[in-house]
């Protein structure tokens, strides 16, 4: 998989190696400096922007000689930095699951996957409107990576993105929809039908019945 221009960018620049460094374990400022063969003061503004945009955080402290050093760490925001192939995994599992399983267990087992990830956030929608439920699966949708947006066409409802997490995996196995289907209708609380494009130029659409 490979990256995009702004992450590629981010991961050659300076402050995309402290990154890579806090990546592997914490660090110190003297640490950072002597790996990058930069000046202290050089490190500590890199780290107090990382900080300030939420990628970085001061995690303790070690021994100095003369007084404790803090250490620093990557926050969980900054996963999102670093290049996935959560699709390309998907698409080797499920190359092996449908060796495995006839068609129909296979597509149990993709709703399954979505009422899974659908369980953790039921408690957020309960007593929700409607309308709140579907501002509440898109949020959900793109904290999993995706991008959507609802819209509505001749009286029916849709969920339409063309940031599809999953779509090195739905080119070859489409049942991968099922996932986003399944997750979906449980959040909004109504039957959600997939009618996605596969292919070189995947596009997700969710009709919400």
């Amino acid at each position: 998989m490979k990256n995009t221009g702004w992450r590629k960018r981010i991961l050659e620049s300076t402050r995309g190696r402290i990154l890579d460094l806090l990546r592997a374990k914490e660090q110190t400022v003297n640490d950072l400096a002597a790996a990058l063969n930069l000046t202290d003061n050089a490190v500590r503004a890199h780290l107090s922007s990382l900080e300030r945009d939420g990628l970085v955080r001061q995690s303790g402290t070690q021994p100095g000689f003369r007084k404790p050093h803090a250490t620093y760490a990557l926050t969980a925001d900054s996963e999102q930095i670093f290049p996935k192939a959560y699709g390309t995994l998907l698409d080797l599992l499920l190359g092996v699951l449908s060796r495995k399983l006839n068609p129909k267990e296979l597509r149990a087992a993709m709703r399954e996957v979505g009422k899974m990830v659908a369980a953790n956030h039921l408690l957020e929608v309960e007593d929700k409107t409607r309308e709140q439920r579907i501002e509440a699966a898109l949020r959900i949708l793109k904290d999993l990576g995706g991008s959507a947006a609802f819209h509505e066409s001749e009286g029916k409802h849709f969920i339409r993105g063309n940031g599809c997490p999953l779509a090195a995996a739905t080119a070859h196995h489409p049942e991968a929809c099922l996932i986003a289907e399944s997750l979906l209708s449980l959040i909004i609380g109504a039957p959600v039908k997939a009618h996605c494009i596969h292919g070189p130029s995947p596009a997700c659409r969710f009709e919400i019945r």
